[in-house]
């Protein structure tokens, strides 16, 4: 069986790469040259731990090719995966432009029986799209009834992506044949074996599982924001609370984790979409949308607790520790950070910054505050003669700082841990003032 990926973004160059390290042939194609020069190289677009090693070794195996001719994926394919981005409108709807693009071009190119798997994250009803616009496209009469339509949603994690393919909680296919569901048993062959749990339903219900999955995670989050408000009001601790809440198997530790609001390039853009999902027809999703605005003010409620503490911010400096909306990954989408600096700029703070992998996309995000932000080498520059820290992305490494140290660069002794990465009271018997989310 030859399999083909159809977009080298994070989950199509992610789902490629392990597809072949299961031993299939895979063909991942991409209309962007850059991106495929690089992988031809073995230099992966993103960063994405043990990602490299991956494509390394299926490339040399010959198990694992780049293209940008889209006719030689499509012929040469048993399986083609669609796994190109559906990024959000103005309105918050997901665009298809995308998705409908790879779906002519597997139209013009269709030369046998293919199974079209659709890995994108897409609303309900795409996949009934995607049938319409290949059978709109193809030219050989013969070719009208030789494909089907599958969903089959990614819920990969950014900076656990390898493990969380080779080691998934559940798949989802959703299939209208037989066939196509027999095809996707052989993709999937070795998950069966195992036992891995698989929901096998209609395409529909597919589609909408991601939909449904990813807004209830951040529904978590933004409730557990909310409470962690409470508790800096009434004089609880967030922490002890969540532990609480986290000990009963109905609720779950998983995203209980107070912060700054979450970010990323699923869980804005999907709640989003949902609620436009649902106001499409005629339902109103208010916790979702509550979901949304909650994550919102929660961001703007960093800078006026920063702004209560410190008062003018006007020429202070503020040191951040942490530009990725999470560790482990260079993704500034949608991240925390960007608003937070956005803001402190916009109030006169200067800003010293440092993050180990987000660095680049940074400076391509801040173009317009280039003299009120320094971007640092490492995480003590940061706090070299800064008013105040702020510890946004919980990276590892932040959590090992040489507190002395900074005691010492620091020109005050403020500090705003978002992530409860420290002991409060070990952090003010050092002479720190501290400000977590909740404690």
């Amino acid at each position: 069986m030859k399999i083909s990926i159809i977009g080298v973004g994070y989950v199509g160059l992610v789902t490629g790469a392990c597809l072949s390290n299961l031993g299939f042939d895979v063909i991942c194609a991409d209309i962007h040259e850059e991106k495929i020069n690089q992988l031809k190289n073995n230099i992966s677009p993103i960063y994405e731990p043990d990602l490299d090693d991956v494509i390394k070794t299926n490339t040399s195996n010959n198990r694992l090719t780049f293209t940008t001719d889209m006719k030689k994926a499509v012929e040469e394919s048993n399986v083609i995966f669609i796994a190109v981005g559906t990024p959000q409108k103005e309105d918050g709807s997901a665009n298809l432009e995308y998705i409908e693009g790879v779906a002519k071009n597997i139209g013009k190119y269709i030369n046998r029986y293919k199974t079209i798997v659709i890995k994108s994250t897409v609303p309900v009803g795409t996949g009934n799209k995607v049938k319409k616009i290949i059978e709109e496209y193809i030219s050989d009469i013969n070719m009208k009834d030789k494909f089907d339509i599958v969903s089959n949603p990614e819920f990969l994690r950014q900076g656990s992506a390898i493990y969380d393919f080779n080691n998934p909680e559940r798949i989802v296919i959703g299939t209208e044949t037989e066939k196509a569901k027999s095809v996707l048993k052989e993709v999937y062959k070795s998950f069966y074996e195992r036992g891995t749990n698989i929901i096998e339903t209609n395409i529909e219900t597919s589609e909408l599982i991601k939909y449904a999955s990813n807004a209830f995670l951040a529904m978590k989050i933004s409730y557990i924001n909310e409470i962690a408000n409470l508790c800096e009001k009434v004089n609880a601790n967030i922490l002890d609370l969540a532990k609480a809440l986290g000990a009963d198997k109905r609720i779950s530790p998983e995203f209980l984790s107070p912060g700054p609001g979450y970010g990323g390039s699923c869980f804005p853009k999907d709640t989003l979409a949902l609620v436009d999902i649902a106001t499409k027809n005629e339902i109103d999703l208010r916790l979702v949308k509550a979901t949304i605005e909650v994550n919102n003010s929660q961001k703007i409620n960093v800078v006026k607790k920063i702004s209560k503490i410190l008062g003018n911010l006007n020429d202070k400096y503020i040191g951040i520790l942490g530009l990725s909306f999470k560790p482990n990954t260079d993704d500034m989408r949608e991240a925390p950070s960007v608003t937070i600096i956005n803001m402190l700029y916009k109030l006169g703070a200067k800003l010293k910054v440092y993050d180990p992998i987000a660095m680049e996309n940074a400076k391509k995000i801040f173009t317009n505050m280039q003299d009120s932000i320094q971007y640092c080498e490492d995480k003590l520059d940061v706090v070299k003669d800064i008013d105040a820290l702020i510890i946004i992305t919980e990276w590892d490494d932040f959590k090992i700082l040489n507190l002395k140290t900074v005691k010492k660069l620091m020109r005050g002794n403020i500090i705003c841990d978002l992530r409860n990465i420290y002991n409060k009271k070990d952090i003010e018997d050092m002479g720190f003032k501290y400000y977590g989310t909740g404690v």
